[in-house]
């Protein structure tokens, strides 16, 4: 049998998706791993980043130190937390993942600010909006696609990231993975694979989904078009 359709036999398999071990479990920890990464990582990065954006200081620099953090392994940076902090609590495994989603959300968040059109910030100056204003009123919805679509890359990477705690002896579905290595069934490492890839594009599909409902340009009404003035009836026949 081929590792494809052993793959479908043991996803098919009922008793694979209850239980402890089972595919419904796995993945409540690997949402879990993923979404609270994510909150901190976004709680963390998008205020300074937006901010940065707005006074343009400071911004190329925060941006280089958050991208020299992709050049550090995320399995070596779980090894050491793990040796700092312990296996007793999660937050290895969240630390490491926060470090890895930091990098795109700063990134896009501070160029989305500052690359904002000119012309419409000026013209929100010129009008007497202050710097509150502006940020929340004028750069932030301007900025909006780009600084969604690093959340999204973000989610993304983080989800397919969070396989690695299995390594370290977490949760998540990477567990079915590394269960089927020392049990050397390859159906059920292709298995692993196949729903942690399914999980990472039903993520991206749903952040794209959001992105158009959340979009607050997209939400504003459309400008009234200005009423045709009524012909003059200064040349008509009485």
């Amino acid at each position: 049998m081929s590792a494809v359709g052993g793959a479908w036999d043991w996803l098919t398999t009922g008793a694979n998706w209850s239980g402890q071990e089972g595919v419904v479990h796995r993945l409540g920890e690997h949402l879990y791993f993923s979404g609270v990464s994510l909150a901190v990582a976004m709680a963390l990065a998008l205020p300074p980043a937006l901010l940065l954006g707005h006074y343009g200081r400071g911004g190329a620099l925060a941006v280089n130190v958050s991208n020299a953090g992709r050049a550090v392994p995320t399995f070596a940076v779980l090894t050491l937390l793990l040796l700092l902090i312990g296996s007793d609590s999660d937050w290895p495994v969240i630390i490491a993942l926060v470090l890895f989603a930091v990098p795109p959300l700063v990134t896009n968040a501070y160029v989305g600010v500052r690359e904002a059109d000119p012309d419409v910030v000026e013209a929100a100056r010129g009008m007497g909006m202050t710097g509150r204003q502006l940020l929340l009123r004028i750069e932030l919805p301007l900025a909006f696609p780009l600084i969604w679509t690093g959340v999204r890359t973000a989610a993304v990477q983080v989800i397919a990231t969070a396989t690695l705690a299995a390594l370290a002896g977490f949760g998540g579905l990477g567990r079915i993975i590394t269960a089927g290595f020392n049990r050397q069934i390859t159906a059920q490492v292709v298995a692993g694979a196949v729903l942690v890839a399914v999980l990472a594009l039903l993520v991206e599909g749903l952040f794209v989904v959001l992105q158009r409902a959340l979009d607050p340009m997209r939400r504003r009404p459309a400008r009234a078009a200005p009423p045709t003035p009524a012909p003059s009836l200064s040349g008509a026949t009485r």
